[in-house]
């Protein structure tokens, strides 16, 4: 209870740095593994599809290259002393093709282990498409991953699938943005200690509120995978964050996330810590 109250004091020390400027950066930022994305879990919108970096026709087709963004994590988990961090960048093809690049670094009392991930990710439907609008934009991914220093009878490298929805809600006081989806995978820990031989489906959401123009808050929820021939179970993730977008291009994260009891003999944890993260959108 002490660390989400002092990781409420920031956002109230931090928002009044904030408050007074008008709208500027915002999501979809970096995710951890590089998707446009929150933290966790990816969103349905592409990672600044908005901006033009290149623009060429070639008889009736437009070939257009948004311009790269890049995001970097740190997540301190003080329980287990591990020390996780993550840089990436993604750009938009298109406007209907996102692709990304991560790399994480991950820390631990015994080892330090690199994880590498190369994410594409396709809208196929736009946000109030049809003149429908409560339509939610729909994008379908993958992120292939390879991780070092492996288990035995573990794989070093594996996939994630997923499907998600996404709509910023504009009729309430403040914008709501809600995303969910369910994400096909194989990782052991994201990933971070492999890839298992079978399959398990794993449901995410985030929901995010517009407090003022530049400072969000939000709360994100990441289903822990489950192998039954291996009874390897993984607790769920979630996380409360908040973000401020501090120029244009700049945008700045606090988070506090719970990714479960590293005590438990059920499901592997890793435990609680705080989290930062820089973004910026050329």
């Amino acid at each position: 209870m002490k660390k989400i109250i002092k990781f409420f004091a920031w956002i109230l020390f931090l928002s009044s740095f904030v408050l007074s400027r008008p709208v500027l950066a915002g999501p979809p930022f970096n995710a951890i593994e590089g998707e446009g994305g929150i933290a966790l879990n990816p969103l349905a919108y592409l990672a600044n599809s908005g901006s033009n970096l290149f623009e060429a026709k070639f008889g009736d087709f437009d070939f257009t290259a948004g311009k790269p963004q890049i995001g970097s994590w740190y997540i301190g988990l003080e329980d287990t002393n591990i020390n996780w961090a993550s840089w990436s960048i993604a750009e938009t093809f298109l406007k209907r093709i996102e692709t990304s690049y991560g790399y994480e670094l991950v820390r631990t009392p015994a080892e330090k282990i690199h994880k590498h991930n190369i994410g594409t990710k396709i809208a196929l439907v736009d946000e109030n498409s049809f003149d429908l609008p409560f339509l939610p934009a729909v994008s379908f991914g993958t992120i292939l991953k390879t991780t070092s220093d492996t288990p035995r009878g573990v794989h070093s490298t594996g996939a994630d699938f997923y499907l998600v929805t996404t709509k910023l809600i504009t009729q309430l006081p403040r914008p709501v943005l809600l995303s969910g989806g369910a994400l096909l995978t194989q990782g052991r820990v994201n990933g971070i200690l492999g890839f298992d031989s079978h399959w398990d489906i794993v449901g995410f959401g985030n929901i995010d509120v517009l407090l003022f123009d530049n400072l969000a808050v939000g709360y994100e929820i990441k289903q822990g995978p489950k192998y039954g021939h291996s009874r390897w179970k993984d607790s769920n993730y979630m996380n409360v964050h908040a973000g401020f977008m501090a120029t244009k291009k700049l945008s700045l994260i606090v988070a506090y996330v719970y990714t479960g009891d590293e005590e438990s003999t059920h499901k592997v944890g890793l435990g609680d810590g705080f989290v930062l993260s820089a973004q910026y959108a050329f």
